[in-house]
This record gives structure tokens, sequence and C-alpha cells, in this order.
């Protein structure tokens, strides 16, 4: 169960982990407030979900480009 989890969580960009990390809450708990919130809200959680995936992955391409690694030069 552990794997799927781990394969579902980086599948989906991570964005409720990051944000559970971040602010200490428990990650199901973000991932249920999330579901819940967009069925309330007509989806609009939604477009706020892929913007911070969005930002996520262009955080991590500016740094791997700011910090090349050995195989990258």
């Amino acid at each position: 169960m552990y794997r799927l989890k781990y394969f579902v969580e980086n599948q989906a960009f991570g964005v409720c982990a990051r944000l559970g990390d971040k602010f200490k809450i428990s990650t199901s708990s973000i991932r249920l407030y999330f579901i819940y919130t967009s069925f309330l809200t007509m989806g609009s959680p939604i477009i706020i979900y892929l913007f911070l995936a969005f930002w996520m992955n262009i955080r991590r391409y500016l740094r791997q480009r700011n910090n090349p690694s050995v195989w990258d030069i």
C-alpha cells in the first residue's frame, strides 16, 4: 500500500505533501479539504492546485539550472 501511495504522490506533483510538510499538517487532511472545497466551489481549487504544481516544477528546473551536476556540463 505504501508503494502505491508513493507512486501516486509522485505522479500527482506532490503539492499536498509539500504543503503538509511546510505547515506541519497531515497530508491526508489537506487532501480531504481540497476535495471538499472542490465540490463546494465547483472545481475552482483545481486551478490553484495546477498553479502550485507548475510553480514547484519551475522552481526545481531553476535550481537544477543554477547548480548543474558534473554530467550536465
